[in-house]
This record gives structure tokens, sequence and C-alpha cells, in this order.
């Protein structure tokens, strides 16, 4: 790629420009610079912001969604005119709108291990904005064996971390997580939920660790882990380091496997836990007959947006503390179990904890989700 800056370009960059430690040169390399993200979501719509305005020349990103209006109020570079539509032609529109000058790759695939490496042979640098563990642990093999950096962060909630992996003899990601914690341990933003400004935090820090990187100035966080809370505004760091004796990275492997995703939908399957759908279960409402007690095991705050008529709110919490076990014993009085929450997750999770304690119930597939859509279309969804 040509590094010759335009007139347009000269003015569009002058306060890059200006700065000693960027200059000519260095907004230069950040026209040949290419960088691939991972993901247009909540982290990926700052990152990709911020690296199309500084000036980067090339810029790929992998996703295979689609915008959804539950996304807008953290995934920025999407709009509401874009609801329905693929997040990489949402996110390009943006970026060029940003800056024209941007060559734009866009992959509308999952990222496997048969596509990853070829994915990523044309890029100086890798920037992880995923959201589950196999694929960031796929990202971070991937750019171990094509020597990429891989800038890394993750939120939860309130939370978020940052940091560089596989960047001048550092840590990677398995330094970090040596294993995968077990599946459904840690919950999806759609179950746990997510602070609207706390990817912007991240990701801004990510696009910032990405142009020092092409720069080659200043301290990267490799070899630091930067640990951030939001409600606290507090910032802290631990130190990474490589473990010595880490199995070494050969090739990609089924990263699913990995994690322990197909074993846990084996045991989940032999649980025998019985479902209804949602046209079932109201059914049973409208019949009145008082036969089932139906449980809604969501949180509180979830219950107070939207409930299903004649449901009893015993949290999940409460039910892997034993509490909530012994709630729902009590509530039973002869009556059938039904469950549900807000997408049949936690509903069966919480079954499976009943069953162990020798109450039988029949889990709503789908929950409260598939009820707004299929049976109250007026019910506010989140």
């Amino acid at each position: 790629m040509d590094s010759t800056l335009s007139k347009e370009e000269y003015e569009r960059y002058s306060r890059h420009i200006i700065l000693p430690e960027v200059g000519l040169e260095g907004q230069k390399k950040l026209k040949t610079a290419k960088v691939l993200c991972i993901g247009t979501g909540g982290l990926g719509s700052p990152l990709l912001l911020y690296l199309a305005a500084a000036g980067v020349g090339r810029i790929g990103i992998v996703d295979f969604d689609v915008v959804d209006a539950s996304n807008l109020h953290r995934q920025i570079i999407h709009g509401t005119s874009s609801v329905g539509k693929p997040k990489i032609e949402s996110a390009k529109q943006r970026i060029l709108d940003i800056n024209p000058n941007c060559q734009v790759d866009l992959y509308e695939t999952r990222l496997s291990s048969q596509n990853a490496l070829d994915i990523f042979a044309p890029y100086d640098i890798v920037v992880d904005g995923t959201d589950n563990f196999p694929t960031r642990y796929l990202v971070n093999d991937a750019c171990v064996l094509t020597g990429k950096p891989n800038v890394y962060g993750s939120i939860f909630r309130f939370e978020g971390q940052a940091t560089v992996f596989n960047y001048e003899d550092g840590p990677n990601y398995r330094d970090l997580y040596p294993d995968p914690p077990p599946p459904g341990l840690v919950p999806s933003c759609a179950e746990g939920g997510v602070f609207g400004v706390l990817p912007g935090i991240i990701g801004v820090i990510q696009a910032t660790e990405t142009i020092k990187i092409i720069l080659g100035q200043g301290t990267t966080l490799s070899g630091r882990l930067l640990l951030y809370d939001a409600l606290q505004m507090k910032f802290r760091e631990l130190k990474l380091r490589p473990n010595p004796i880490r199995p070494v990275i050969k090739e990609l492997i089924d990263y699913e496997q990995f994690c322990g995703i197909p074993q846990a939908k084996a045991v989940e399957a032999s649980t025998n836990i019985p479902e209804i759908t949602v046209r079932e279960l109201k059914e049973i409402i409208d019949r009145n007959s008082g036969e089932y007690l139906i449980v809604d095991v969501r949180n509180p705050n979830e219950y107070e947006i939207a409930a299903i008529p004649d449901t009893v709110l015993v949290p999940l919490p409460e039910i892997e503390q034993g509490a909530g076990v012994e709630k729902i014993r009590s509530l039973l009085q002869g009556r059938k179990l039904i469950t549900t929450c807000k997408m049949g997750g936690r509903s069966a999770k919480a079954l499976a904890i009943l069953q162990k304690a020798g109450i039988e119930g029949i889990n709503v597939k789908g929950g409260i989700v598939a009820w707004s859509e299929e049976i109250d279309r007026s019910m506010p969804r989140y």
C-alpha cells in the first residue's frame, strides 16, 4: 500500500502529525498498517471507529451476526437503521463515512480452525473482540502460529480487562487461562448483562494498544493485564509472564471440544429434562386448572421488565444456594413443576439441581424470548 499522503490526508491527520511521537513517518506507518478485528460488537465498535479515524489503511472484519436492537446500547458503530442487517456491512458503511481512505475487507463467516490461518495471513495485528472461550483460544493459537500480536479485551457486567498477547516474546492467552472454565460457568452478556459504556472503555484501550504497536511508541500492555471496574472507577494491573512449561502450539484444534461444549451438551441431554413449548404453556395457563406451579428463575430486575402470567419468581442463585429448592418444595403442594427463564438455559440448570433434590419438572423451551415472539408480541424484549 502506498504510504504517500494526499493534501486531504495532511489536513485530516494534522493533529496526529504534529505529535513528535507520531510525525509524518508514524502517519505513513498507520496508512500502510493492516489490522484484523474479530467481531463488530461492543468491543469492535469503538475499536474500529478509532482505527479508521486514526488512519489505519487496511482493516479486516470477521463477523457473521446481524444487528439486533438489543445491541444498540453498546455497539455504537451500528444504528437503528441497521437493525436486521449484517454487522460487517453496517460497520463498513460507518468506517467509510469516518474515513473513505480505509480499505475495508469483510469476512462474513464464523472464524474456525479451517479458515483462521488464511484469514489472518495478510494482516500485521489481530484484535480480539469476541465473547466466547472457544474463539478466544482459536484467535490466540492462530496468532501464535502466524506470529501476529493479539490485542485482547473482554467485558462482563461492570468489569473489563485488556492486554496484548504474543508480542515481543510476551505471554499469550494460554498463560493467563491454561484451561477453559466449565461450560455455563460464565454467563453470556445476554444472560448476565453488560454496562453500556464499559466496552467503549475497553475497546478504546485496545485501539490505543494497536496504534502504539503500529507506531512502535510507548509501553504496551504486553506482560500486564489491565483490570477495570466501572462501578468503582478503578484500574488495577496484574503481571503476566510466559509459562515455561506450557504446551507448544503446533496446530489448530477443535476448540469447542477443547472447551468441553459437546460434553456439556451430552450431559445436559442425559439429564432427560422434559420440555414444553410456549404455546403448550399458554394452553396450560388458559386452562387455569391449578395443576401446575410455574417458576421463573430469572433475577428480580429481569422479572420487573416482563413476566409470563401466573409465574412465581425464585431466582436461580437462590436455588443454587439451597434456599430456593426448599421454597419451591413448599410451594408445590402436590402440583407439577414448570420452570422458565429468558431463553431456557438457566431454567434447565435449575431443574438439574432440583432433580438431585428429588423434585422433577418441565422446562419451557425458549423461555420468555419465545413467549414474546410467539404469544405476546407487546411484551418488552431485553
